[in-house]
């Protein structure tokens, strides 16, 4: 199907020929011609389409910009929810496993993909101490929080090569 586009002051005029029918050949434009007698002729005002088209980019912005301030402000709400450690474990006991499980690397995997994070947790000891998804994949406040709920319940057995 050939389409006629005609530019007059800042209109554009595009003339797509009328479709005859089902499984008929479309007539085409002639180039060049614009015919008002077409029953598809549209008329575009490009500077209100151009400002039409900033709106959106802009409205598009402001809701990216929004989405990323909820996600900051959610990060910082988990964070100071998981500032405080329970029980009485120290953070240098905590970090003193975690230097020996992972080097002390939040995001690290074991090579068997098995354990993850500082403290080289199994997705199910994580979900056991209250902790979603994989801990590899969480904060490492929320790591550090954890750790210390399972030391607090089960001790430094947890970690049989680094508990202290």
């Amino acid at each position: 199907m050939t389409i006629a586009l005609l530019l007059i002051g800042s209109n554009l005029l595009i003339d797509r020929p009328d479709d005859a029918g089902a499984g008929s050949e479309p007539e085409t434009a002639q180039s060049g011609l614009v015919s008002s007698e077409s029953s598809s002729l549209l008329v575009a005002n490009l500077p209100a389409e151009v400002q039409e088209l900033r709106l959106r980019r802009a409205a598009l912005q402001l809701q990216r910009a929004e989405a990323r301030e909820t996600k900051a402000r959610a990060r910082r709400r988990q964070l100071a929810e998981f500032r405080e450690l329970p029980g009485t474990v120290s953070r240098e006991i905590l970090e003193a496993i975690a230097s020996c499980e992972s080097g002390g690397d939040p995001k690290i995997v074991s090579a068997g993909g098995l354990y993850h994070g500082k403290y080289q947790f199994s997705p199910d000891t994580w979900e056991g101490v209250g902790g979603k998804g994989l801990p590899s994949e969480a904060p490492e406040a929320e790591q550090d929080y954890r750790a210390a709920l399972l030391y607090e319940r089960s001790g430094p057995g947890q970690w049989p090569v680094c508990g202290y």
